[in-house]
């Protein structure tokens, strides 16, 4: 808790003194407060040196009552204002009454006051004027950012793996180990030595990629590209071009002269004919690998600002990692299976996820945008066809490269394509309004006054109408929950779809008034809304909620996507 002296704002202001005043009574003649010393040390959430009480605290008034007091029971009341803070995250401040109630006896002999050791009389002028006002942001340093982030990395290691597999990766696995293992004079160590560059090699250029998307859009402009239509517009046209050429179309090829030259340098031998090779096969790959990538890479913006480049490093790590485990055990590359048809059939099959994904950056543009063509109903409908489309090809129904007419259905087969097709049928409720959970986060919402069950919140809010909400606070005596949030925002839709109508929560919400102010949209009022925002919170992230008082003051805040109940409750109960 902070004490009673008022630090000195520093660049990212100051934190709440504690105040403690008593209530003026006829029947006292003068107080003094007594205060222990409190502990001046650097504080990391402001930047400056604090002065601080860590654990428990009490505070001593020494009354002197007036000659003229009437005899009989006296109430004696003060009232106290005190911020409480860790190293990582502040809470709202807190009002709290202190009573005494005593009895004034007229002739009673007068005590002499005993003030305990280790308390002094606070003399400071009034703490409360310098202090920062109620409407200053208070902003908790949660934990929502690294959760993400190491779902992300997760993400970015199962895509590595599955690269794997594609046709322009998989047949080159052991073509490179033969190259490593069948050096003349060659050892094992040596080997083993030659995969390690090898594999670096690969990590390092996609993590250069990584590092480049990072300096090129800056710390603060990633967080507002996810949303911009000209990057999802560049974004999926890349994922449509990739998509067509994976499903036969047309093929991309590098300059076969590029890939000539690095493949004469790197039978040179050596560390650098290692380092030319793994750059050779980067380049090689990029056609099945490409759409793996750009997943990522527009997965990462609007995240950590590094996100791009751990995600790059994250994929590249699991994608070169069968090199160096055949290194240690080359007996394994003679049992590896044999490429043939089912490549082939991921590759048809990637087609259509990747053309799915499209859908997604195409919707990012209609909904910032405001256009409505690719309503939920709309983007559900082509879903449920490019996921069954799969299904139906791994069974022969759709004659395609991969699948020959008369080749036996195997039962991987059949398994996988009932994935894809119980997939597509689960989608189909959803245009009806029915809640998808996870995949809420990913599509449009349902319209509103959608049928029972629908992915919006039975709660009413009010969109970017600030001077509304207030105007309704103030008439109705009730606290406004603000949601900062985007049209193109996965994480917000996952909140509104999944935890606002959660029954514990839709109950705390009846007692707001409940404002959506979007700021990813391309109109005035996002503009406004995003300024509101970096001007009172110091940030543009988004989902960002926060409880004001009717009169516009900040009473808590809460940043980022959480899936636990309990945690948005506690947010919710500083309505007061």
């Amino acid at each position: 808790m902070y004490s009673l002296t008022t630090p000195k704002p520093g660049p990212s202001g100051g934190p709440i003194a504690t105040t403690i005043k008593m209530d003026q009574n006829a029947a006292v003649e003068d107080s003094k407060l007594f205060a222990p010393q409190a502990q001046r040390k650097f504080d990391p959430n402001f930047g400056i040196d604090t002065e601080t009480y860590d654990g428990g605290v009490t505070f001593l008034y020494r009354i002197k009552l007036s000659s003229s007091a009437p005899a009989g029971p006296l109430e004696l009341t003060s009232m106290m204002r005190y911020q409480l803070c860790t190293d990582t995250q502040c809470l709202p401040p807190k009002r709290v009454t202190a009573t005494a109630r005593i009895q004034i006896k007229p002739g009673a002999p007068a005590v002499a006051a005993v003030i305990p050791p280790g308390l002094a009389e606070f003399t400071g002028a009034g703490p409360a004027s310098a202090a920062p006002p109620a409407s200053e942001p208070i902003v908790p340093a949660g934990s929502v950012a690294t959760q993400s982030l190491g779902a992300f990395v997760l993400i970015a290691i199962g895509f590595g793996f599955a690269a794997i597999f594609t046709p322009c990766v998989f047949p080159m696995i052991p073509i490179t180990m033969s190259f490593f293992l069948n050096r003349e004079g060659g050892t094992r160590a040596s080997a083993i030595a030659q995969a390690l560059v090898f594999c670096g090699s690969i990590v390092a250029l996609f993590t250069a990629i990584g590092l480049g998307l990072t300096a090129a859009l800056g710390p603060f402009a990633v967080v507002q590209l996810g949303s911009n239509p000209w990057v999802n517009a560049l974004i999926s046209a890349v994922f449509f071009a990739f998509g067509i050429s994976l499903l036969g179309a047309f093929e991309i090829t590098l300059p076969s002269g590029l890939l000539t030259r690095l493949n004469a340098h790197s039978e040179q031998g050596g560390y650098p004919g290692t380092i030319f090779m793994a750059l050779t096969f980067a380049l090689a790959s990029f056609a099945c690998v490409g759409p793996f990538m750009g997943t990522l890479l527009a997965g990462s913006v609007g995240g950590d600002k590094l996100q791009p480049a751990i995600g790059m490093m994250a994929f590249s790590a699991a994608l070169s990692s069968p090199f160096f485990v055949l290194a240690l055990f080359p007996s394994f590359l003679s049992k590896l299976p044999r490429s043939g048809g089912w490549m082939s059939r991921v590759k048809v099959v990637l087609g259509f996820i990747v053309l799915a994904a499209m859908l997604k950056y195409l919707s990012n543009i209609d909904q910032v945008l405001q256009w409505n063509f690719l309503t939920r109903e709309r983007f559900l409908g082509i879903w449920v066809v490019l996921f069954a489309l799969p299904g139906l090809y791994l069974l022969g129904l759709i004659r395609m490269e991969g699948i020959k007419p008369d080749e036996r259905l195997g039962a991987g087969r059949v398994l996988v394509a009932t994935l894809f097709l119980g997939f597509a049928l689960s989608l189909i409720p959803g245009m009806w309004g029915v809640r998808l959970g996870e995949i809420d986060a990913y599509i449009p919402a349902a319209a509103e006054g959608a049928a029972p069950g629908a992915a919006t919140a039975q709660a009413t809010w009010i969109k970017n109408d600030y001077a509304a909400a207030f105007d309704k606070a103030r008439q109705e005596n009730k606290p406004v929950l603000v949601s900062f949030t985007g049209y193109a925002c996965t994480n917000c839709h996952w909140m509104k779809s999944n935890m606002f109508p959660r029954p514990e929560i839709a109950s705390e919400l009846s007692h707001f008034i409940l404002l959506e102010l979007y700021t990813d949209g391309t109109d005035q009022a996002s503009e406004d809304n995003q300024k509101r925002q970096e001007s009172v919170f110091k940030t543009v992230a988004i989902p960002y909620y926060a409880i004001f008082t009717p009169d516009e003051k900040v009473a808590g805040s809460f940043a980022g996507l959480t899936k636990d109940s309990k945690e948005f409750l506690v947010f919710l109960a500083k309505r007061g």
